[in-house]
C-alpha cells in the first residue's frame, strides 16, 4: 500500500513538472510569439484559413467572439444529429449498430459538443465507427473552444486598455494544431504500444481458456482515447471507459492516461502566469486549486484503502481495501485518486465504477463537480474559478472599505451582476433537476436500480455530472429514457455556454475600461491571503447550496451503514 501512494504522489509530481513547460509553450502560441514548431505548423495553418477565408488577424470584441463560438458549434450540433439518427445506413458500420433514437442522438451529440461525454448509450455496440470518429472530432473541437474562449481571457488582462479579444478563429485552431493533435499523437503511440488497438476492422473473435470463441470489439480506440483524457473530454469508446482491458490495458497506460487529463489544465493555469507576466498570481491559483483537489483525493484514498466495515463483518478479507467495482491491476488507492482527478478536472471517465464507491467517497466526487472550479476542464476550469475571483475581490474590497479592483481594473455592478448569475446558475440547474426528477416517480423512482438514499445520490449525481460538464456517472440509473436524454441536454447546453460567455463578457467589460496602476492601498490579489479568502468563499457558496441536497443522499447513506 505504500508504494501505491508513492506511486500517486510521482505521478502527481510528474504532472507538475511537465505542466510548467508547457505552459510557457501555450502562453507563446496565443501571444504569437515564436516556437520551435513554427516551420511544421505555419504552413497547415495558412492553408485551413485560406480554404475558409478567414482573416485571422481580424481583430474582434467579445461579443464577436462568442457569436463565431455559437455558431460553428451549431453547426457541429446539426451534423451530429444527422449522423446518429442515421449511422444504420451510413458507412463504416462493420458492427451493424442500429440508429439511435432522436431523443438519445439529441443528448449524444449535445454532450459531446459541451465537452461532457455524458453517454446514455454503450459505446461498442450504441454507435458506429463514423460515429465513434465524429466523437472523437467533437472532442478535439470542443476542448479547442474552451481553449479559445479562455485565450480572451488572457488577452483582456495583457493590456491595459484594449477591445480587441483576439480572434476566436485563430486561437481556435492553434488550439487544435500546436497542442491538442500534437499530444494526442504522443498519447496515442503509448496507448498502442502497450495494446490498445487502432482498426478499422470489425469484432475479433478470440478462443477462451474453455474453448469457447467469443466476438471481442475493436475499432480506432487509442486515438479515441488520447484525445478523450487530453481535451478533459472524458466519453468512453468502449462501455466500460478506462476500466476496459482495451482502452487501459495495464498500468503504464492507467499512468498515461491519468497525466495526460490532468497536464493540460495545470498547463493553462501557467500559461496564464507567463502570458500577463503575473507568476505568481498563477502560482497562488495553483495553490488554491491544489489544496481543494488533495484534501478531496486524500480523503477518497482513504476511504477506499480502508475497505467496507460491512464486508469485513461478513468475514471477508478488506485488506486490498474497498474493491467492489475496480480493477485489480489498478488497485483501490489509484482508482481513488482517479475518481477525484476525473471528477475535479471535469474529464468525466472512470477506471472503475463510481456507484460501488463508499458513500463519503461518492459524496467527495460530487463536491469536486458541485465546486468545478480547482483545475476543471481545459479552459473553462480557469474561466469558472474567475468568477470566484470576481466575487473574492469584490468582497474584500468591501472588508477593507476600498473600491474593488482585479489587476487593475475596477469591479462594478454590472461585472458583479453577471459574476452571481454563473455563481448560482450551477447550483440551480442540479438543484432543480433533482427535485423535478424525485417528485416525478415515472421518471425518476422507476429509472434507479437503488432504493433510498443511494437512489437519490443517483440521480443528483446524474445532474451534478451534467452541470458540470463532467460525464461520469452513478451507473445503477436507468438514463436512457426520453426524461433523462431532454432533461440533462437542456442542463447542458446552459451549463456549458453561459459559464463561457459570462466570463468572457467580464473580461471584456474590464478590458475596456481604464488601468489603474496599483498603489499601496491596491489589495493584492497574488497572495497566501487572497488565496485563502477566494477558497473560503468557493466552500461557502459549495457548502450552502448543495449541503442540504448532499444530507438526504450520500451523508444519509452513510450514516446508515
Amino acid at each position: 500500500m505504500n508504494n501505491e501512494i508513492l506511486g500517486l504522489a510521482v505521478m502527481f509530481l510528474i504532472t507538475l513538472a511537465l505542466s510548467i513547460p508547457l505552459g510557457k509553450y501555450i502562453a507563446k502560441v496565443y501571444g504569437k510569439e515564436k516556437t520551435f514548431l513554427d516551420f511544421l505548423f505555419n504552413p497547415i495553418e495558412k492553408v485551413f484559413f485560406k480554404i475558409s477565408g478567414i482573416n485571422p488577424e481580424k481583430s474582434m470584441n467579445w461579443k464577436q467572439n462568442m457569436l463565431a463560438l455559437l455558431a460553428i458549434n451549431f453547426i457541429w450540433f446539426l451534423l451530429g444529429i444527422f449522423i446518429f439518427m442515421n449511422q444504420s445506413w451510413l458507412p463504416l458500420n462493420p458492427d451493424n449498430n442500429p440508429n439511435q433514437t432522436a431523443d438519445l442522438a439529441f443528448n449524444t451529440t449535445i454532450s459531446f459538443l459541451v465537452n461532457c461525454n455524458l453517454q446514455h448509450y454503450s459505446g461498442e455496440s450504441g454507435v458506429s465507427y463514423l460515429g465513434q470518429l465524429y466523437l472523437m472530432f467533437l472532442q478535439f473541437v470542443t476542448a479547442a473552444t474552451g481553449m479559445a474562449a479562455l485565450a480572451h481571457l488572457f488577452v483582456a488582462f495583457k493590456y491595459k486598455q484594449t477591445e480587441n479579444l483576439g480572434n476566436f478563429y485563430n486561437f481556435f485552431v492553434k488550439s487544435n494544431t500546436r497542442i491538442l493533435i500534437p499530444l494526442s499523437i504522443v498519447v496515442g503511440l503509448i496507448l498502442m504500444f502497450n495494446g490498445t488497438p487502432m482498426t478499422f476492422n470489425g469484432k475479433d473473435h478470440i478462443t477462451t481458456m474453455e474453448g469457447k470463441s467469443v466476438a471481442v470489439s475493436t475499432g480506432p480506440v487509442a486515438a479515441f482515447v488520447s484525445i478523450k483524457h487530453l481535451g478533459t473530454n472524458g466519453g468512453g469508446f468502449f462501455g466500460a471507459n478506462s476500466a476496459h482491458p482495451l482502452e487501459n490495458p495495464n498500468y503504464i497506460t492507467n499512468i498515461t492516461e491519468m497525466i495526460s487529463q490532468m497536464l493540460i489544465p495545470f498547463a493553462l493555469i501557467f500559461a496564464f502566469g507567463y502570458f500577463i507576466n503575473r507568476r505568481k498570481l498563477a502560482w497562488t491559483i495553483f495553490s488554491v486549486m491544489t489544496v481543494g483537489f488533495l484534501t478531496l483525493m486524500i480523503a477518497n484514498v482513504a476511504i477506499e484503502t480502508a475497505g467496507n466495515p460491512i464486508i469485513q463483518k461478513m468475514g471477508a478479507d478488506i485488506s486490498l481495501g474497498n474493491m467492489e467495482g475496480k480493477e485489480i491491476r489498478f488497485g483501490s488507492a489509484a482508482s481513488a485518486y482517479w475518481s477525484i482527478a476525473t471528477t475535479v478536472i471535469s474529464t468525466g471517465s472512470i477506471n472503475s465504477l463510481h456507484d460501488s464507491y463508499m458513500p463519503l467517497s461518492g459524496m467527495n466526487m460530487m463536491l469536486a463537480m458541485m465546486i468545478n472550479a480547482f483545475y476543471g476542464g481545459v479552459g473553462v476550469g480557469i474561466l469558472n474559478y474567475f468568477v470566484f475571483i470576481i466575487l473574492a475581490v469584490f468582497i474584500s474590497g468591501l472588508m477593507v472599505g476600498r473600491t474593488p479592483e482585479f489587476l487593475g481594473k475596477k469591479i462594478e455592478a454590472r461585472e458583479m451582476k453577471i459574476a452571481m448569475i454563473i455563481a448560482l446558475l450551477h447550483p440551480m440547474l442540479i438543484l432543480v433537476g433533482s427535485a423535478l426528477t424525485a417528485f416525478m416517480p415515472e421518471v425518476g423512482a422507476k429509472t434507479l436500480s437503488n432504493p433510498g438514499f443511494h437512489g437519490f445520490s443517483e440521480m443528483l449525481y446524474e445532474f451534478t455530472s451534467a452541470s458540470a460538464n463532467n460525464g461520469s456517472g452513478f451507473e445503477g440509473l436507468g438514463d436512457n429514457t426520453a426524461w433523462w436524454n431532454i432533461s440533462t441536454g437542456i442542463v447542458l447546453i446552459l451549463a456549458r455556454f453561459l459559464p463561457i460567455i459570462g466570463p468572457v463578457a467580464i473580461a471584456g467589460l474590464l478590458a475596456k475600461k481604464k488601468y489603474i496602476p496599483e498603489s499601496a492601498g491596491t489589495l493584492k490579489t497574488d497572495t497566501p491571503t487572497f488565496g485563502f479568502m477566494t477558497l473560503m468563499i468557493i466552500l461557502l457558496i459549495a457548502a450552502l447550496s448543495f449541503f442540504p441536497a448532499l444530507t438526504l443522499g450520500p451523508i444519509a447513506e452513510h450514516f446508515s451503514l
